[in-house]
């Protein structure tokens, strides 16, 4: 065995690596080999480690699309279709006798209780064409009677409202409905006048037209 010489100050290793025994230097080899391929195992642990977060993220991301995208989408589709076919159905259907006569009443009331005086004659003979029956005459008389006239003499004006509606009964041809009136009328260059009142109105449809057979206070 020989001991490592110095060159200007410093141990000369290398010779001394040179010059050990063969079982020695390969015995390190080895080490250095096994030390190897331990680093490349825990590497590969590792990238397996860090890739199991990645894929559980990639499902966690699908989910969170699915829930906050493509199922309200979904819903508001449905919606969208639904409301389509009950529009299609209500359009194409049949009729409904409450709804139509409802409105009838409304529309017919608000025309016979509103008139200005210097188109009285005009508004209340227009609405004649929403009466039927016994209620048409009785109406024609007393509006040529006594509200037209009264109403050009003493410059009147009235103006109807109706804030509530409900159908009592209703079939194909004959309906009863309820009303809420409030009617306002102004007689000169007085103050108005407020008067609430409700009124029971029966129609019978005649020609597909729903029209005012009777007009009962209540």
């Amino acid at each position: 065995m020989r001991w490592p010489t110095r060159r200007g100050g410093e141990d000369t290793d290398a010779d001394a690596v040179e010059e050990a025994p063969d079982g020695q230097t390969e015995t390190v080899a080895a080490d250095e080999t096994d030390f190897s391929e331990a680093t490349a195992e825990v590497e590969v642990e590792e990238s397996e480690h860090d890739n199991r977060p990645a894929r559980a993220r990639r499902r966690i991301s699908w989910r969170r699309a699915v829930a906050y995208g493509v199922l309200p989408a979904v819903a508001l589709l449905l919606a969208s279709v639904a409301g389509f076919l009950k529009y299609q159905n209500y359009s194409v259907g049949d009729p409904d006798p409450a709804r139509e006569s409802v409105r009838a009443a409304t529309d017919g009331t608000v025309a016979l209780l509103s008139y200005r005086p210097d188109t009285v004659q005009k508004d209340l003979e227009a609405a004649r064409g929403r009466l039927t029956g016994t209620f048409l005459d009785t109406y024609t008389k007393l509006t040529h009677d006594v509200v037209i006239p009264g109403a050009q003499q003493k410059q009147v004006a009235a103006v109807a409202t109706v804030p509530a509606a409900a159908s009592t009964s209703a079939t194909s041809t004959h309906a009863v409905v309820l009303l809420f009136v409030d009617q306002t009328v102004t007689i000169g260059k007085d103050a108005p006048t407020n008067t609430a009142s409700s009124v029971r109105v029966t129609l019978n449809k005649v020609d597909n037209r729903w029209l005012i057979s009777q007009f009962d206070p209540v």
